[in-house]
């Protein structure tokens, strides 16, 4: 696969909670430095609340890539159901990542989604080098998001079945 085609993973979990009761992690922009071994942290920036055209900040690792921060825009914000956002330019954005929470009987069924550009990464600057090696460094680095992915969404689910989130509110 190329990174012209905005290759995308997803990722699924059943949680025994309510959409509002995840929800609440989820918009914690920090929370995934929690579980993931590349991304080391994020807030809010302007004081800004979570919502529709908010912007945050990331910090990364990645021992090849190195340290880099980036700003992400809030593209999709439906309380309860959606949280999704654009990495950098939201018309052509490096990255595109989403959080779907859809109703289960009793519980939450969380979706995780993450794509790959359109719009220049770090990744277009190394394929950039090595581009008789793209589809094996796609390949790689949607692998590398499935297994973060996968350790955030199991944790938010082992903290969404602990119970409420203390303090709601602090959820930003």
């Amino acid at each position: 696969m190329k990174y012209s085609e905005s290759p995308s993973i997803e990722v699924e979990i059943r949680i025994a909670a309510s959409p509002e009761q995840v929800w609440s992690w989820l918009i914690d922009v920090d929370l995934p430095s929690r579980f993931s071994t590349e991304f080391q942290g994020g807030y809010w920036l302007d004081d800004a609340e979570p919502g529709l055209g908010a912007r945050f900040r990331g910090r990364n690792l990645h021992p090849y890539a190195g340290e880099w921060e980036t700003t992400s825009t809030v593209v999709g914000f439906e309380p309860a159901r959606l949280f999704a956002w654009a990495v950098e330019d939201v018309r052509n954005p490096a990255g595109a990542w989403r959080f779907e929470l859809i109703p289960d009987g009793d519980g939450t069924v969380l979706r995780q989604r993450g794509q790959m550009g359109p719009g220049p990464s770090n990744l277009t600057d190394i394929i950039a080098k090595m581009p008789d090696q793209e589809e094996q460094l796609v390949e790689m680095r949607l692998g590398e998001f499935r297994t973060n992915m996968l350790a955030t969404v199991e944790g938010i689910k082992a903290l969404a079945e602990a119970g409420p989130r203390p303090e709601a509110a602090g959820a930003a």
